[in-house]
């Protein structure tokens, strides 16, 4: 049935969860122009003075105490969101979500972070009756993600769907649909031809990723790529990291035409297509995205926590490595500027044999919308 309002709530802690509701909701319209999705920040929209200051703490506790935050993931891991949690949530940032639900009539809501999922199923339990759904944006499921009132999952692989059934959650309530990632990358392009329409060289190219906070660069990995920017050229995305852009693109190592900075960019499906090789944080979209592409992933700095169960994912399906020593570096830079086939790391030590089968980047959106056509609404 054509003409569905879809509501997608996320929250702006990091920036993947959002960036996967944007992902649906660009997927849904291409799959049918008919479908009307709306992508909400919730808390942001209710309370606009303490939503920023709560995700401003967040970021400054994973700038500053990443250690910490790996317990309090391990700590709570296997501990649902608690119904006195819940209510807390909806005093603090929701308690006008009820009356922004029935303005906006959606006809389905689906959400990307936990918190607006657990809201929205306080809200199902005092009687609003609209099909929940919970999109999970990792490699991994906290026991955060699960709520009683989500009629249905939607999960990254077969693992987590089993971490789900061992929790309680019923089977047929779970469907490996795959992280949605915008349409941009549901096609790979020419290297050749993207690398001259975004103005730099024909030639071997890495593409850094520092997360949606720009949080991947130290003095070694600035080094390294310092070595090798002769024979390879380097792309350093920082994201929203404005003064980190300005530090990289003053640092006198960095200071070559074979070395771009980019800030915040919403092209950064046309960069991977440019490159061979991509060194980023093990974000559940940003890894993503590159499965989507076909780029060999090597991560860097992982966030104990949801960022390891990523990298282990990856690694484990052969799409990816640790980024463990600057030797591996090394190694993986020299093959990609001399081997036979750019971008691959052909050496039996370090070679990559990834199973494409295991992601069809269309599938979340097509297989929504495909509940949106039938019955089940």
């Amino acid at each position: 049935m054509p003409g569905k309002r879809v509501l997608i709530l996320s929250e702006g802690f990091g920036s993947g969860h959002t960036q996967a509701a944007c992902a649906l909701a660009a997927g849904l319209k291409k799959m049918n122009p008919e479908i009307r999705p709306k992508v909400l920040e919730l808390g942001s929209l209710l309370n606009p003075k303490l939503a920023p200051r709560v995700q401003s703490a967040y970021r400054m506790t994973v700038n500053s105490s990443p250690t910490l935050v790996g317990r309090l993931y391990r700590k709570n891991y296997d501990k649902p969101v608690s119904r006195l949690t819940r209510l807390a949530l909806h005093k603090l940032f929701y308690h006008h979500a009820a009356a922004v639900i029935g303005r906006l009539n959606p006809e389905l809501i689906v959400c990307t972070h936990p918190i607006p999922g657990a809201v929205m199923s306080r809200l199902k339990a005092a009687g609003m009756n609209i099909p929940l759904f919970m999109l999970i944006t990792d490699y991994d499921a906290h026991s955060s993600w699960i709520s009683p009132g989500v009629d249905r999952y939607f999960v990254s692989t077969p693992d987590v769907r089993s971490v789900l059934i061992r929790r309680g959650v019923p089977p047929e309530a779970i469907e490996v649909s795959g992280i949605p990632v915008h349409p941009e990358f549901w096609l790979r392009r020419d290297k050749a031809s993207v690398r001259e329409e975004l103005g730099i060289q024909n030639m071997p190219t890495v593409l850094v990723m520092g997360g949606g906070w720009g949080m991947l660069f130290s003095d070694e990995l600035i080094s390294r790529l310092s070595a090798w920017k002769e024979r390879i050229q380097f792309v350093c995305c920082v994201g929203s990291n404005d003064k980190l852009a300005a530090r990289l693109r003053s640092h006198a190592a960095l200071r070559h035409p074979n070395i771009t900075v980019l800030g915040y960019t919403r092209e950064i499906s046309k960069w991977m297509d440019a490159c061979d090789l991509l060194i980023t944080k093990p974000g559940g979209m940003t890894c993503t995205e590159g499965l989507a592409k076909g780029i060999p992933m090597l991560f860097f700095a992982s966030l104990p926590g949801q960022e390891e169960k990523n990298r282990d994912y990856f690694v484990k399906i052969g799409r990816g490595r640790e980024l463990s020593s600057a030797k591996l570096l090394d190694t993986w830079f020299g093959e990609i500027s001399t081997g036979p086939k750019s971008g691959s790391v052909s050496s039996s030590k370090h070679a990559l044999h990834p199973d494409f089968s295991l992601y069809q980047p269309d599938s979340c959106a097509r297989n929504i919308a495909g509940l949106l056509d039938c019955d089940y609404l």
